[in-house]
């Protein structure tokens, strides 16, 4: 059963932006922490940026932070990732985590199975 619907990917230039969004299946975005990862051919899944339920903690990567800036709208029932300053090394699938269990400054540690079916980023002039 799909999880989320992700979407906002494509291919952008390097420098450019893009924001990423996110609806969970049957569930509302402050329910739980969430979270976005990504995954390349070469790379195993790794967490970007997470939020918790209560927006009160959020998680960067070394590589996401001053760049992405996660969010949730819960009016729109919808967690947003906003991309600056995209550079080739970002190009991967990106996946909403609808359930991360553990979150702190240095951990975003998902509930594996509560995923969308990613969108794909690619970073290329």
């Amino acid at each position: 059963q799909v999880q989320a619907v992700e979407s906002g990917g494509g291919l952008v230039q390097p420098g450019g932006s893009l924001t990423l969004s996110c609806t969970p299946s049957g569930w509302n975005v402050d329910d739980h922490h969430m979270g976005w990862f990504r995954q390349s051919p070469t790379k195993g899944r790794e967490a970007v940026a997470c939020i918790s339920f209560l927006a009160g903690t959020t998680y960067y990567s070394n590589s996401a932070k001053g760049r992405f800036t996660v969010s949730k709208d819960t009016a729109a029932n919808t967690l947003y990732l906003q991309m600056n300053d995209l550079k080739p090394e970002d190009s991967a699938t990106y996946y909403c985590a609808v359930r991360v269990l553990r979150i702190g400054p240095t951990l975003c540690e998902p509930d594996n199975g509560y995923w969308g079916r990613g969108t794909q980023v690619i970073v290329s002039s």
